[in-house]
């Protein structure tokens, strides 16, 4: 596991604010077309015609994963897709925690959390 000093991370921020949009709108086209498709497996089921976007469906799906490779490539943790809320492992006071960020957030990093605390225990720099 790769450690970050703060330094380090918000030297990151840029870079992983670019991976983290095209995530979050990766995931959010594969969110509607999860929802047209569950329409066309009703309307299919009932007669009506399916449609055909298992091509794009499977296109989201290798951009979701290969953004999120990158991310794991650098060493960060991808916590949520929809928030584009990530950690970076860091060392304080002896002990192995997650520096916190998520993409509506500023260009530098102003959380942190143990890790088993998660987002909700999280405190400030």
């Amino acid at each position: 596991m790769k450690l970050f000093t703060v330094d380090e991370a918000n030297s990151l921020i840029p870079t992983v604010r670019s991976i983290v949009r095209s995530i979050q709108k990766s995931h959010r086209r594969l969110i509607t077309f999860q929802s047209i498709a569950k329409h066309a497996a009703l309307g299919a089921e009932h007669g009506g015609g399916g449609m055909s976007f298992g091509p794009r469906y499977a296109q989201l799906l290798v951009d979701l994963s290969t953004h999120a490779g990158q991310l794991e490539g650098l060493g960060i943790q991808l916590k949520d897709y929809q928030q584009g809320l990530i950690d970076f492992p860091s060392m304080r006071d002896g002990r192995v925690v997650l520096l916190c960020w998520k993409a509506d957030e500023g260009d530098r990093l102003e959380w942190w959390h143990d890790v088993e605390a998660g987002f909700a225990g999280r405190q400030p720099l």
